[in-house]
């Protein structure tokens, strides 16, 4: 039997993969085989892990996007299509949360930047990258959500918001392309040890009950993310499709 894991033979687009949970996610996928785009804003973090990936042996190229700009996000999906030919799983990770306190104090601007950048940024990747997926006979696409989309908060509302659009859109793109062999799933993470999290993971103040109401007692590392994602693009998952897989040490069922 060939080992389901294989991404041999695959192009992956991941966005914000310069750091984090979206970096261990290229690390990964390169290292099963995956042609990846290492995409983030700052070109030179991006190819410091395209130089890593290189170096251990997998393939890796940059194409810097800021995903909250239509105009980057075209050239990320063209760019990839220029160099490879073809994009089959496309990991919609990047994400902005310029607002910590609760919705009655959320400034529209914050929110409007939240939105464009978790939630219609994810829709254009999308329409951009699955046309091209259908003509290669399918495809798959994977959102980086949070439990924030499950959870409520005092602190994190607009980004739990976000979080849980993204739920409903790959429900919504599953239903429309899985005819196609397009899958769309969901990972929501729980706290993970990331810079993007750095502010509630380093508040002890934070993270104390926090550890103590998970039954892991501890947060997650980054590859314990990127892990899932390179399955959910592997052949192990074809039969998985508008799915969400919580990852949270089991902090929502305690």
């Amino acid at each position: 039997m060939k080992n389901p894991f294989d991404l041999s033979g695959q192009v992956a687009v991941i966005t914000g993969s310069s750091r984090g949970i979206g970096r261990s996610a290229a690390e990964i996928m390169a290292s099963l085989g995956a042609k990846v785009v290492v995409s983030s804003r700052k070109a030179d973090a991006c190819e410091e892990v395209a130089a890593a990936i290189t170096k251990a042996g997998g393939e890796a190229h940059v194409i810097p996007c800021n995903i909250g700009r239509k105009n980057e996000v075209e050239a990320l999906v063209a760019g990839t299509l220029k160099k490879w030919g073809r994009i089959d799983t496309l990991v919609c990770n990047a994400a902005v949360n310029p607002y910590y306190g609760p919705l009655g104090g959320l400034p529209d601007e914050a929110f409007d930047k939240i939105m464009n950048s978790n939630v219609k940024s994810n829709i254009w990747l999308s329409n951009l990258a699955i046309p091209n997926m259908v003509e290669n006979g399918g495809g798959s696409i994977i959102i980086v959500s949070s439990i924030g989309g499950i959870r409520g908060t005092n602190i994190l509302g607009a980004y739990g918001i976000s979080k849980a659009a993204d739920f409903a859109l790959a429900r919504n793109l599953a239903v429309e392309w899985g005819p196609k062999n397009v899958r769309v799933n969901c990972v929501a993470p729980g706290l993970i040890k990331t810079d993007f999290a750095r502010a509630l993971w380093e508040d002890e103040k934070n993270l104390k009950p926090r550890l103590v109401t998970t039954p892991l007692r501890r947060i997650g590392e980054p590859d314990e993310i990127g892990g899932i994602v390179a399955f959910l693009a592997s052949k192990a998952a074809t039969f998985m499709t508008g799915t969400v897989v919580v990852a949270d040490g089991g902090v929502t069922i305690a």
